[in-house]
């Protein structure tokens, strides 16, 4: 194994960006942005300037990676709101749905999904969920008052998106075309699919990871895009454009948002690395 790479302070940072090939005209702004940011996250926005040898192409200024930077993170705040209403939206209607069918606690009971389900892993998922938030208002009234008895309209409260997703996926056929259909206009496989995106998506956005020029683990179905955009981030936002429960609110908050964003960093970006197409704000429009 290679030797671990040793530590460097920000003006040695500088200096071994410098000879990659990055212009810094502003030294002390750079010192700043690197004791702030950290090098290692800030050179992930370095990757689409880079040659073969590990340079950076001519022309790469630290001041148009940290555009891009800031970019990526304004951007990343407006997708994690619009995915936080989606997650909301789901517990709403995944535990209505389930709970009207087979009662309250109905998600006990591992006969109430499809042979896919693993109730045993399912339910030590719920556990250490449960486990965690022991201290939330919520939660500690129906450990204490309730013996630990969640109604599915609470448990769902302490869901992870990806725990929807999986709730979802584990539900009786009949239930998911009921429920894909009626909610989504959906077939169970395409929003199976949908679910799996955008828990991917909300992870990311999450724990702040970045969406330029990244490529996804997961391809949403039915999204119909080109070929070098399948993995970018454009699949992604097609997906949560059908997930996003609130159409108005969508074209009232959410895209002007987008679209604002994307105009002030116009001169920084480029949207081929998010596998934006020409016509991207018709498209979202729809």
């Amino acid at each position: 194994m290679p030797p671990m790479k040793p530590f460097l302070t920000y003006p040695e940072q500088l200096r071994k960006l410098r000879e990659r090939g990055c212009v810094i005209a502003d030294e002390n702004h750079a010192l700043q942005i690197l004791a702030q940011v950290n090098y290692y996250r800030l050179s992930a926005y370095l990757l689409p300037f880079k040659n073969g040898d590990e340079t950076y192409r001519a022309g790469t200024t630290f001041q148009r990676v940290y555009q891009i930077y800031e970019f990526d993170r304004r951007l990343r705040l407006i997708l994690f709101a619009a995915l936080e209403e989606v997650e909301i939206f789901l517990r709403a209607k995944l535990s209505f749905y389930h709970a009207q069918k087979y009662g309250a606690g109905g998600y006990w009971d591992a006969r109430n999904f499809n042979a896919r389900h693993r109730h045993q892993v399912f339910i030590e998922h719920l556990k250490k969920e449960i486990a965690k938030h022991k201290a939330v208002p919520f939660v500690a009234h129906h450990l204490e008052k309730y013996g630990g008895e969640f109604p599915l309209w609470v448990a769902v409260e302490i869901f992870t998106f990806g725990m929807l997703s999986r709730f979802y996926a584990d539900m009786p056929l009949c239930d998911q075309q009921k429920f894909a259909k009626e909610t989504f206009n959906a077939t169970p496989s395409v929003l199976e699919s949908w679910l799996r995106c955008g828990a991917t998506l909300r992870n990311i956005c999450a724990h702040y990871g970045r969406l330029y020029f990244q490529l996804f683990s997961v391809i949403p179905a039915a999204i119909v895009v080109a070929d070098n955009a399948k993995r970018r981030l454009w699949a992604m936002m097609l997906c949560l454009r059908r997930l996003y429960p609130d159409e108005a609110k969508w074209h009232r908050q959410i895209l002007p948002a987008i679209e604002s964003v994307v105009i002030e960093y116009a001169d920084d970006i480029d949207l081929r690395h998010l596998g934006f197409p020409e016509n991207w704000t018709n498209l979202l429009r729809r």
